[in-house]
Order: C-alpha cells, then structure tokens, then sequence
C-alpha cells in the first residue's frame, strides 16, 4: 500500500516524531544542543518557520509553515533525523549522557512520522493547545510551564497564554492526533 501525504505549498502541518522504540533520549542536555543545531542547520539551507513545538523524551510535536512554494516538510524531516544521528555517532565517544552512551545501534528514529495539515485558525490552535499540554499529559509535570522543551514559553511572552495556562485534558480533542 502506498502511503499519501497532504503536499499543499506554503501550508502550516502538524508533527508528531518518535524515537526507536520509544527510547527516552531525546531529553538530556546533550540531545536537546543536538537537535536545536540539527533544525538550524536544515533550516539555513530549506526554510521554514516553526510555529510551535515540545521536545519530549520519546516523541516530539512540531508546527511548521512551509514556505509559499514549498511543500516539501519530507526533505526537511530526513535532514533533520539524519543530522541528529550523524551528530549523536560522534557524541557517542565523547559524552557523558548515560542515554547516548548506551546507544548502541544506528537507528535513533522511528522511520515514519505522523503529519496533518492545519485546516484554519481553530485547527491551528487546537493542535497548539494539544503540543503544548503534552508534558502534561504524559505525567511529566503538572503544570505546563514547568516543561522547559516547549514554545510555550514563547507564546506567553507574546501574550497568547497566561503563564499559569495548563490546559484542562477535558477541554482538549485528543482525537486524530498521533503519538
């Protein structure tokens, strides 16, 4: 069967991303330095914006708005698993993370990744209040503020949420989202 995914240019997508496995590395210190730098460096050469984001330690969510003509996120993806592993080989001799050191294996990536095209403004923020409450959701903290790997941060600096915005899972349609 052939997979088929949304090519529209210039369109916002939703990302969810997972580690072989579900293996909890992404995380440390290290891996965290590593994927800023891998999305920096794809980002120099394909642009794209990133509208929001959380790093978890198995999985990570992502919203991205491609630019006007181009809908190619897959390229971008594969530069940016790709970078991050070639990066993590060469942490391996050097890094004192217990996570990247018992990294044995090639494979850091699951191979796929789950996509979905924002539809308009409420899919948009219903997908951001999803990303954002994920920490939350997982039990890694309880309130989402607590979770340094996100945008959200960001978005209560510019005012689109209170800083004591945590959500309510009740309030959140966890329908057709990926993990």
């Amino acid at each position: 069967m052939r997979y088929r995914r949304s090519t529209t240019p210039g369109a916002t997508y939703f990302f969810t991303v997972v580690t072989y496995r579900r293996r909890a590395i992404l995380c440390e210190p290290d891996t965290v330095a590593l994927l800023r730098e891998a999305f920096a460096t794809v980002k120099q050469r394909h642009p794209f914006r990133i509208d929001a984001v959380v790093i978890l330690p198995d999985h990570l969510h992502c919203l991205w708005t491609l630019p006007p003509d181009d809908a190619d996120y897959s390229t971008r993806w594969m530069r940016i698993k790709s970078h991050f592993t070639r990066r993590c080989a060469v942490s391996l001799k050097t890094t004192r993370s217990p996570a990247l050191r018992h990294k044995r294996e090639q494979t850091i990536w699951q191979h796929r990744y789950w996509e979905h095209q924002i539809r308009d403004e409420r899919d948009f923020e219903r997908h951001c209040d999803y990303l954002h409450y994920n920490p939350v959701k997982h039990g890694l903290v309880t309130q989402v503020a607590d979770w340094p790997h996100s945008s959200f941060h960001r978005y209560v600096k510019n005012g689109t949420y209170p800083p004591d915005w945590a959500g309510h899972p009740d309030l959140i349609d966890t329908v057709g989202f990926g993990e």
